[in-house]
């Protein structure tokens, strides 16, 4: 990508913030949690994204998710720390893939705990799949969609159409 002097790239302390140096194992045991508890973070900075189409103007909602992730797992090791830990040890030992399957019995005990000291219950099995209506206070995106015409002409009115050929295509679907 060519870079030209109009571009106005963000500063270095635009760019500044802390990450969450978590492993693989350990974002996969939160998931749920983390993915309740920031939800409205997460729906604001996608929706930011999708709608600006510019990584840039996104960097505020981007930071406010990462603080929320971060804020979780301060929670999350303060109060439950000892049975989440068993949980993602399970995770990584039961099998090669980190089933939950093979975990259920500490799930239930790191669900427990997240309930009763951070108040999140965990969601149900197709929750982060419904489609949900985001009420966003950011200002709507300047840009206008680019509408395009048909591509192909309508048929003039009167002109007799014959049946295929070859008979339906649905044949091949």
């Amino acid at each position: 990508m060519v870079v030209t002097d109009k571009v106005k790239l963000p500063d270095d302390s635009e760019l500044i913030t802390p990450e969450l140096n978590v492993p693989y194992p350990v974002l996969q045991a939160a998931s749920f949690y983390m993915g309740k508890k920031c939800e409205w973070e997460r729906n604001e900075f996608m929706l930011c994204r999708e709608e600006e189409k510019d990584a840039r103007v996104c960097l505020k909602e981007g930071k406010a998710l990462t603080a929320c992730g971060m804020e979780f797992f301060k929670q999350l090791k303060k109060h439950c720390r000892e049975d989440f830990e068993q949980y993602v040890t399970c995770l990584e030992r039961s099998s090669g893939k980190m089933e939950f399957s093979q975990c259920r019995k500490t799930q239930a005990v790191v669900d427990k705990c997240v309930l009763d000291n951070l108040n999140i219950k965990r969601p149900y099995f197709g929750y982060f799949c419904e489609t949900k209506i985001h009420d966003s206070q950011r200002p709507k995106p300047k840009y206008k969609p680019t509408e395009f015409p048909n591509a192909l002409p309508p048929l003039p009115e009167g002109k007799p159409e014959y049946p295929s050929k070859f008979g339906s295509r649905s044949y091949f679907s």
